[in-house]
């Protein structure tokens, strides 16, 4: 969805998978891209996860932590793609 997430637009909603070395990196940019092939196939657009080393981390604060938990009746339109990620079947058997 590029820069957002349902509802909500701007760089801070952003998708990204963070990593800590080199074989989450391949694996997060190998599932992507298996998934990207899959989501297209199905007449979706590019993947724009952002894939990047991690950084520092600071926690949003707490009002944003686990929102739909706390407003259970909160919006939330999303109902995924009905796309499955190929290759996953082995990694959850792992």
């Amino acid at each position: 969805q590029g820069m957002r997430q349902g509802n909500d637009v701007g760089t801070q909603y952003r998708s990204a998978i963070y990593t800590f070395d080199d074989s989450q990196s391949e694996a997060a940019k190998t599932f992507a891209e298996l998934y990207e092939t899959a989501l297209k196939r199905s007449g979706y657009r590019a993947v724009t996860t952002e894939i990047a080393a991690a950084g520092e981390f600071f926690y949003a604060e707490d009002y944003h932590q686990q929102y739909l938990a706390k407003n259970p009746g909160g919006y939330c339109g999303l109902g995924g793609t009905g796309v499955a990620c190929p290759g996953m079947e082995s990694a959850s058997a792992a």
